[in-house]
């Protein structure tokens, strides 16, 4: 596609008036990317899209014909959710490498959605450009205008530009996709499909300096205790250092309003791990997921470690978090395909508080504090070297490093990734090396420890496979930055696929699975991992998605883990098992839609058996309003697992029955598609019953511990409330008021019924309350130099 420049206003209103269009080169024939990969679009849903650029952004225009235009769905949302509608999209890639797009789309109600396409994450939401777009329904259709400014894409200096292009069209009442240069379903990298876009030259991009200063107010109440209020201020800085590299930065963080963790009763030897809601650490990072070393929620989590007492002390505040004092963030990439990660963070020194009670001789007593760094001033640091070649290959250089400041632990982890196809994309080769180094606290030895792994793989056409294997050594950890609970461990897996690749009589898409898998203890050479599984993934012709498997454990294995021992060569003998479960989610696009997924599951031990269901009604009242309800029912009978230790030390398992249900309701009000008003309440109550005791054998069985008595019974029960208001009173502007409420609570005492418990978290002594509103606008430094 050739596009020309214009030096003509362009007004983003959605008419297409300005004489620039009718001059300009047209996009059109487009194609089906699904259900009928390369069928032409017909006739009456034809498109016809132009591009024109002047030195500030690029400029879309696009006329989507529509043979019925009065049934084209046009649902209101927030920002980024698809939803049902019809949706025009734009992909650009600015070093046209086949490997990273950004992608803006706009449905036919007018809701902004954009992210970042990689072959390694897919297609990412979570990043949030500034771009202006407007929509008009016509009496043929519907017609889109977007202005996307240089400063939401990345491309290399040059004189001459050639950038990867395609557009995407969504016809969603007959859930259609096309696009203009086929995006092909016998390859795995979407992106290499991108079409060419030339005639941009000598453009003067303006200085990509943004300002987003904010101002929030917190009130904080719960009954009995005194309310709390809270002003914070703050700044996010974004600046381009060129065309291609941006500096982001946070300058006093406030993250007051981001999204409560679905928090579940943990029985596993490991902690639970929890999606990132903080917008700097969601937005655009693809590039320091490199190696899979960084899990941003290590940044601001709990302090590193806990108070040593004396018989005589208790800890009687601990903070569940460190502050963030700030962080930045700096990423791009060079003409030649060189990208350049580097984020930095720092947190602040963070101390609990320790009680005394001395008996003097007189028989009085003396109470005492102080107070104990739990964790020091510490920076954060990632730094990615990613080169990309031959539009489908990269190799990766990835650090982590987290610096504590005095005498507390140090981690550095070191890898090198590649990801390598062959020159037609038939055959895919990746893997990596990783180095961990961690300076332990003062006295103890340091770690040092290493990761390695290989696959190869088919990833185009009907039939697919892949097979690999990884070695971890016992002393490699990367937990500082990142995430890794298994070591001392090697895996060996192969798997294999088959689809269709056109729509047959029966379906519209068809895939089934089937995996081996197997895993080693390094030490002792017992088998800790050992399953096949198969499954099948439908959608039918009425567009309604169906699966089902089975999960097989066929052989016995050997958990180095649930002992939780400091004999790290214990293990607990796990029988064999199998499961099975179906799952349907029907078409969204009618108003009244159900999502239902049974499971269950059989272990080869006395009455041992796991089943529970998912079942998810949502309605569509109108274009602005709609629920979702959701109900997950889990019963495991006779299940084992790790209890306690008793006072000489010995690992105590339990057997022991557990119910958990979990309730859901998101509701959805949007008033147009600049203000929405949320609410999302969700209980989460799991009560575990222990049946008997047991003890932990040396050759890993189990055995009755008549003993042991102590109350192991655990039952939580948590409730969270969210009633949020949301205005983008301006492009990259926001006001959002936020009603939370909560409560945690956590007892031995599992005798509650459900409605009982359920009561426990909505009584007033157990809720907090936090009312917050927060502001956000956005500053272009170059509207600023125009005023003056």
């Amino acid at each position: 596609m050739q596009t020309k420049f214009t030096s003509e206003k362009i007004s983003i209103d959605g008419k297409l008036d300005e004489e620039i269009w009718k001059t300009a080169s047209t996009a059109t024939d487009f194609v089906m990317i699904n259900p009928g990969n390369g069928t032409p679009i017909p006739e009456g849903q034809k498109a016809d899209v132009k591009l024109v650029y002047d030195n500030e952004a690029v400029y879309i225009g696009a006329i989507l014909y529509d043979n019925e235009p009065n049934k084209i769905l046009k649902e209101l949302t927030l920002r980024d959710d698809f939803a049902t509608a019809d949706h025009f999209g734009v992909f650009i890639n600015g070093y046209n490498d086949g490997q990273h797009e950004f992608r803006f789309f706009v449905s036919a109600a007018g809701v902004q959605i954009d992210g970042i396409y990689t072959e390694s994450n897919g297609e990412d939401f979570s990043w949030d450009a500034i771009w202006k777009s407007e929509v008009k329904i016509t009496d043929f259709g519907w017609v889109v205008e977007m202005k996307i400014p240089y400063a939401a894409l990345r491309f290399p200096k040059s004189e001459q530009q050639t950038w990867g292009i395609n557009f995407y069209r969504e016809v969603r009442r007959d859930r259609y996709q096309y696009c203009w240069s086929l995006i092909s379903n016998t390859i795995q990298n979407e992106a290499l499909c991108a079409g060419l876009l030339q005639g941009i030259e000598n453009v003067k991009t303006p200085t990509r300096l943004f300002l987003i200063p904010y101002s929030s107010f917190y009130l904080n109440t719960k009954e009995g205790q005194k309310s709390q209020t809270e002003f914070k201020g703050g700044m996010d800085i974004k600046y381009g250092i060129n065309d291609a590299f941006t500096l982001d930065a946070i300058l006093v963080p406030d993250f007051g309003q981001t999204k409560f963790d679905n928090v579940e009763l943990n029985l596993s030897a490991f902690e639970q791990i929890f999606a990132e809601q903080r917008p700097f650490f969601t937005e655009g990072t693809d590039l320091f997921s490199k190696g899979d070393l960084f899990y941003s929620r290590r940044i601001g989590s709990e302090p590193s470690t806990y108070p040593t007492t004396t018989a005589d002390e208790e800890v009687i505040e601990y903070p569940n978090t460190v502050n963030l004092l700030n962080a930045l963030k700096i990423s791009g990439r060079t003409k030649n395909g060189l990208g350049i990660g580097i984020l930095n963070a720092i947190t602040e020194k963070t101390e609990a508080t320790i009680r005394k009670t001395t008996i003097n001789p007189d028989n009085t007593v003396t109470i005492t504090e102080r107070d104990e760094v739990v964790e020091p001033l510490a920076n954060y640091n990632v730094f990615v070297l990613d080169q990309r070649f031959n539009k489908n290959s990269s190799i990766s250089l990835v650090n982590t490093n987290v610096t504590r400041n005095g005498e507390f632990r140090d981690a550095n982890v070191s890898a090198l990734v590649w990801d390598l196809n062959s020159k037609g994309n038939k055959f895919n080769l990746d893997g990596d090396v990783k180095y961990s180094y961690v300076n332990e606290l003062s006295g103890l030895d340091d770690k040092k420890g290493y990761v390695t792994s290989l696959s190869f793989g088919k990833t185009s056409g009907k039939r697919r496979f892949r097979i690999g294997g990884n070695y971890v050594s016992n002393e490699f950890d990367n937990n500082d930055l990142g995430v890794n609970f298994q070591t001392h461990y090697h895996s060996l897996y192969g798997n294999t696929s088959y689809r269709i690749l056109k729509p047959n009589k029966l379906f519209n898409e068809f895939s089934t699975y089937l995996n081996l898998y197997s895993e080693y203890d390094n030490r002792t050479g017992r088998i800790q991992a050992g399953s096949a599984n198969i499954q099948f993934n439908i959608t039918n012709k009425k567009n309604d998605y169906i699966g089902f498997g089975v999960n097989t454990n066929p052989l016995k294995t050997y958990d180095f883990y649930e002992p939780r021992s400091y004999d790290e060569r214990r293990f607990v003998e796990i029988p064999e098992q199998m499961s099975f479960f179906f799952y349907f989610s029907g078409n969204y696009n009618r108003k009244f839609a159900l999502d239902f997924n049974p499971s269950f599951t059989f272990v080869n031990e006395l009455q041992r058996v796991t089943y529970g269901f998912n079942f998810g009604p949502r309605y569509r009242f109108n274009d602005k309003f709609s629920l979702i309800y959701n109900f997950r029912f889990v019963r495991q009978n006779k299940n084992t697992g790790w209890a306690a230790f008793d006072e000489f030390d010995n690992t105590i398992f339990s057997r022991r029955d557990r119910k958990s249900i979990t309730n859901t309701l998101s509701a959805k009000y949007s008033i147009n598609n600049k203000m929405n008003i949320n609410l999302n309440i969700r209980h989460y109550w799991s009560s575990l019953n222990v049946l008997q005791y047991l003890n932990l054998k040396d050759d890993g069985t189990l055995e009755n511990n008549y003993t042991y008595s102590e109350n192991r019974n655990q039952n939580l029960n948590t409730w969270n409330l969210d009633l949020a208001y949301s205005w983008w009173f301006a492009p990259g502007s926001q006001v959002s008021v936020l009603y939370r409420n909560n409560s945690y609570l956590f007892s031995r005492n599992n005798n509650q019924s459900f409605n009982e418990n359920l009561n426990e978290s909505l009584d007033s002594k157990n809720l907090n309350h936090i009312f917050s509103i927060s502001v956000r606008y956005f500053i272009d430094y170059n509207s600023l130099k125009k005023k003056n």
